[in-house]
């Protein structure tokens, strides 16, 4: 923490510590963190050391808490400031540091840090490393206080904390050494892989073997001999259990030459395990496996009308088509997300940035742009900007794309400054809306309007991202600009008279080269705004019925890109297949050509074939995880699906003719009940034409339903087609 410069994460687990109480009583201190987390540490990353944690900390008990802690481990950070240090006075400095962090208003820091067997254990490591640095102070050299981390983590890895009571009292966990000096009636030998039991033998870097032998070192040799021994002396118990990991990390592992001698012995004497050994296996694989599998459906909450909401504004009315479930979590539950932790400059509060600084110029410069326009709004931001361009990667990722943006924008603006006779930036307005439950109402902030010369009003909306297309504009799916139209018309806005909107714009602040660009958001505004004020009213009927859900992604395909509130809604439970939409788990049916269709519903016995296969799908994953063969998958899932009572085909011929001539024969990996045809793939992507692959089987076998399973990814990625 203190060598980094307190950053987020490595802080929050430092003051998050049960041990933590920085002098203070813990429950008030554990309430300052929690502060200081939301006051500077979400989000992105303040400027290095508690400096920075206070400039980014507008709270004023946060900036106390955080005085007390500047005191606290000032000494520690003068020491870690410094170019080199003695490794004496870092260990004494760390030492002294941790035990200040751990004080309490009634216990010195001592007093909880070091007790426990884990404390004690720390304490007398710590005694004998600055013992130890202390002697050889005159010898070692100092070093530069950044490389002591890692030193110190080097050095503590070994230590290991042992409990002298409170173990269970049938049941221990021994090592070599202690296995050596005591017997038990059962004994388990574990890790027995190569390279765990016995290790490699390693060649050693600095001495050949001669050298070893000259100097009277054993052989590397020497330590696989021993651990024969352990194995020896371990496996004459009364009773032994052998044990070894299969695979690790999904790597097949190579078992322990002692297992495959010891294999070797008893198929040449006629011995072999019982049959019964494999049910410790089968035992662990229940855990995992259910007895049945039932789908989860996609939440559909119904509140009741008292608590829907009765005012939203133009963006929530897209969230509101797009996924209700976003509006009914944040508006009726109260829910409200939290930046992440060390978040990368997040493109909202860029946005917001932008908006503040255009805003201001525009006021400042009503008339006719003066000669250095561009200096004076890139003047303006960094005024703007000035709070968060201490954050480092505000300042690298955000303002250069700031800078050019003002270039366009200036640019731009001269062009069309003729026809503008006022602009208004940042305007609110709202608009009242009968409906059945009672009056709706819609507000906006609009980003900016333009009254122009003919009387009309420009609507310009800045995004620093993409904007949304006219063809979604039309189709309602992104009713901003229309809606904002439609107060703009009833005289909405305040300071604006009523009028009626000639253009819709959108201008895409996208820095780099060309710095920004201008869209139209369609071609007929005035039917835009009655086609969005018609269907507004509509929306607002229907959720005026108590009876309608707000439901969850209710059309996948124009579901938003992004939710707060996709965790809440459980989506990777209920929904199905691919690993589309940055990790998204979606149900994809397709017509074989990439684009989806609506189709007749699955026959309840298909639905409950393909979630046993898509379940037995996992399991080969899980266990066999990537890398083999399709073959090896085929086998596997057929092992799964008989162990689930479902019959099946492998490797089912259809031949193709054209114009009763045959052409050709089509291979299909599996028919799983004569119902599903699944096909497995062993490869980075599944692509359309493995989809139109399995779409030709299901022609061809007269069939509706196909599961395509790649098994190529370390995640199963799934696929269903319906014909």
């Amino acid at each position: 923490m203190v060598a980094d410069g307190f950053p987020p994460h490595a802080t929050l687990a430092c003051l998050k510590h049960p041990l933590a109480a920085g002098a203070e009583d813990p429950a008030l201190f554990r309430a300052r963190v929690r502060r200081l987390e939301l006051a500077a540490l979400r989000g992105p990353r303040p400027a290095p050391g508690i400096a920075g944690l206070k400039a980014a900390a507008r709270d004023g008990k946060v900036r106390d808490g955080l005085d007390r802690l500047d005191a606290l481990l000032a000494p520690f950070d003068r020491v870690m400031s410094a170019e080199t240090a003695p490794l004496a006075d870092l260990v004494r400095a760390h030492m002294e540091a941790a035990e200040a962090l751990a004080s309490t208003h009634q216990l010195p820091g001592p007093e909880r840090l070091w007790r426990g067997e884990a404390g004690k254990a720390l304490a007398e490591w710590a005694g004998e490393l600055g013992t130890a640095a202390e002697a050889v102070r005159p010898l070692f050299p100092a070093i530069p206080p950044r490389f002591y981390p890692a030193l110190f983590d080097q050095l503590l890895a070994g230590q290991v904390v042992r409990q002298p009571w409170g173990s269970h009292p049938r049941l221990s966990i021994w090592g070599s050494m202690e296995a050596r000096l005591q017997q038990a009636e059962i004994m388990v030998l574990a890790g027995l892989n190569e390279g765990t039991w016995p290790g490699e033998a390693e060649a050693d870097p600095w001495m050949s073997r001669p050298m070893r032998q000259a100097f009277g070192l054993p052989s590397p040799e020497r330590r696989i001999g021993l651990a024969a021994h352990d194995f020896a002396q371990g496996f004459a118990a009364p009773r032994v259990v052998l044990s070894r990991s299969a695979r690790v990390d999904g790597t097949p592992t190579v078992p322990s030459r002692w297992l495959m001698r010891l294999e070797a012995v008893m198929q040449a004497a006629g011995l072999h395990f019982a049959e019964d050994a494999g049910q410790y296996l089968d035992w662990h694989a229940l855990l995992d496996r259910p007895e049945g599998f039932e789908r989860v459906g996609p939440p559909a909450p119904r509140p009741p009308l008292a608590a829907r909401p009765r005012k939203l504004s133009v963006t929530e009315i897209e969230t509101w088509m797009r996924d209700p479930y976003g509006v009914y979590a944040k508006h009726v539950l109260g829910l409200r997300a939290l930046d992440p932790i060390d978040a990368d400059p997040g493109a909202a509060e860029y946005g917001s940035l932008v908006h503040a600084a255009i805003e201001r110029f525009l006021m400042e410069n009503p008339g006719r742009l003066p000669a250095d326009a561009e200096e004076r709004l890139v003047a303006i931001g960094r005024e703007v900007f000035a709070e968060v361009l201490a954050r480092p990667g505000v300042w690298a990722f955000w303002w250069p794309r700031f800078t050019s943006v003002a270039r366009w924008l200036v640019a731009h603006e001269r062009e069309r400054r003729a026809e503008v006779a006022r602009t208004f930036c940042e305007v609110k307005g709202e608009l009242e809306i009968a409906a059945p439950a009672g009056p709706f109402l819609l507000h906006a902030r609009a980003d900016r309007v333009d009254v122009l010369a003919d009387g009309s009003l420009a609507l310009i909306d800045y995004k620093t991202g993409q904007p949304p297309s006219a063809r979604e504009v039309a189709a309602g799916y992104a009713p901003q600009l229309p809606l904002e139209g439609a107060i703009a018309r009833f005289g909405g806005f305040d300071g604006i008279p009523p009028a009626e909107v000639g253009r819709m714009l959108y201008w895409r602040l996208k820095g780099g080269q060309e710095g920004g660009e201008e869209r139209s958001a369609g071609d007929t505004p005035k039917q835009l705004t009655d086609e969005a004020l018609e269907g507004l009213a509509a929306l607002v009927a229907t959720f005026d019925d108590d009876r309608t859900p707000y439901a969850a992604r209710p059309h996948p395909e124009r579901a938003p890109k992004y939710s707060d509130y996709q965790h809440l809604a459980r989506i990777r439970e209920w929904a199905t297949a691919g690993e589309e939409g940055g990790g998204m788990r979606t149900m994809v049916d397709t017509d074989g050509h990439g684009s989806t269709r609506m189709t007749a519903p699955v026959d309840a016995v298909v639905e409950k074939i393909t979630e046993q296969i898509i379940g037995g799908a996992f399991e080969v994953s899980r266990l066999m995880g990537h890398g083999f063969l399709e073959a090896v998958y085929r086998k596997c899932l057929g092992h799964e699906l008989r162990l689930r009572g479902l019959a099946y085909r492998e490797e089912v011929a259809f031949h193709i003719a054209y114009k009763a001539n045959p052409v050709g024969t089509y291979i299909a990996d599996l028919i799983v009940e004569e119902r599903v045809i699944v096909e497995l793939k062993a490869v980075e992507a599944l692509n359309s034409q493995h989809t139109g692959q399995l779409l030709n089987y299901l022609k061809a076998a007269d069939l509706s339903v196909g599961l395509l399973l790649n098994f190529g990814k370390p995640r199963l990625e799934l696929k269903r087609v319906l014909r």
